[in-house]
């Protein structure tokens, strides 16, 4: 079977695999309301997918990236972020020991977790599909890779604005999950732009000691097959 085929096939099988814990983390949600605003974005983009998936497809490590970033994100819309209870979780894992006090958090740090995984994850997927759509390649793609993480961050903080001023009340809330705090965009975003620096370089560095670059690659070999 043609590599092609192979990756479209592993592809189909996260999508199917993703659909457990969207179904069961879509089961009585702390706020349906969230929910449903938390996952508009994510049923577009399953739709986008699905509509060029014969066209395009991404490489197994992309494909694992975004499927691992969508489950993160989907723990958050059903608890809303502001809520996930993952210090109950640490504390039934160690004893009763507290993460949040043994790390000094003031507030429930779940959304900047995912907003570090946006850029962490999605970085490499993200320079996968510039290479395929642009002759973005040695610095120029790293680093358009790198503007885009940053600018979408941006996007959906704007996003959350608007949302969250159209909504209004506890909905809008729970949505935008700033828990008071005046700087949450600027730190979200900040948050996004680092991890993205972290797994760009990483891969650069992967790449130079391999005298390979494994996404051009995989770009070359798609466009030839297809």
């Amino acid at each position: 079977m043609p590599t092609v085929e192979l990756h479209r096939r592993y592809e189909r099988s996260l999508l199917l695999v993703f659909c457990v814990p969207w179904g069961w983390l879509a089961i009585a949600p702390l706020k349906r309301s969230d929910w449903l605003a938390e996952n508009l974005l994510v049923i577009a983009l399953l739709i986008v997918l699905v509509s060029v998936h014969r066209r395009f497809s991404f490489s197994r490590l992309s494909a694992t990236l975004l499927f691992v970033f969508l489950c993160i994100h989907e723990v958050g819309a059903h608890y809303t972020y502001a809520k996930v209870p993952y210090n109950q979780w640490w504390q039934a894992l160690t004893g009763g020991q507290s993460l949040d006090q043994l790390m000094g958090f003031q507030r429930n740090q779940f959304d900047r977790l995912v907003h570090f995984s946006y850029g962490l994850l999605l970085a490499y997927p993200l320079r996968e599909v510039l290479l395929r759509v642009a002759p973005a390649t040695g610095f120029r793609g790293y680093f358009l890779a790198w503007s885009l993480i940053l600018a979408s961050s941006a996007i959906y903080e704007i996003i959350e604005w608007l949302g969250g001023a159209y909504i209004g009340g506890d909905t809008a809330k729970a949505f935008v999950g700033a828990q008071q705090d005046p700087w949450d965009s600027q730190k979200d975003m900040a948050l996004a732009a680092l991890a993205a620096f972290i797994a760009l370089l990483a891969a650069a560095g992967v790449n130079y000691l391999r005298q390979r670059d494994l996404a051009l690659e995989w770009a070359s070999r798609f466009k030839a097959r297809t």
